[in-house]
């Protein structure tokens, strides 16, 4: 053996040693805007009341006896789903990701028709007023011009 020389294993000599690693790269962390910090905070409220309505579904369903328990139990899951997605994209607008943006708006849309049928058409104005605020809220918040500044150089 020569001093100063590597032996290699004869794994090494066979397949390849592995690759040296290379330099750390760092990502340019941008500068998260304090509407879309606010926008994530209005979403994270919605995604955890939906969760909340999820429970109150899957208790209903358990302690009663619903029409049909496959439909209930459906209606369970969807509402968890939607509550997971906007959990998802609120993380996502806190962190100013890309993608996050366009679901939100779609999902705000949805719920301020929701929030509308519920306060005008169905008479229950304190369930469908507070969606429409916070639909509001989240709508404006994100079609600021640091929020679509922020979004656009990404």
């Amino acid at each position: 053996m020569v001093p100063g020389r590597r032996v290699r294993p004869r794994v090494d000599s066979l397949l390849g040693a592995a690759a040296a690693p290379g330099p750390e790269r760092q990502r340019p962390q941008a500068e998260v805007p304090g509407a879309v910090r606010r926008a994530a905070l209005v979403v994270a409220v919605e995604a955890a009341a939906l969760a909340a309505l999820a429970l109150v579904l899957l208790w209903l369903t358990v302690t009663s006896e619903p029409e049909s328990t496959g439909r209930a139990l459906a209606e369970v899951v969807y509402v968890s789903l939607g509550a997971g997605l906007l959990g998802a994209a609120a993380v996502g607008l806190w962190r100013l990701s890309g993608w996050a943006r366009g679901p939100v708006v779609v999902l705000q849309i949805l719920l301020g028709l929701l929030g509308y049928t519920l306060a005008f058409e169905a008479d229950r104005p304190l369930i469908g007023v507070p969606v429409l605020a916070l639909v509001i809220s989240e709508l404006y918040l994100l079609l600021t011009p640091e929020a679509r500044l922020a979004f656009f150089h990404r």
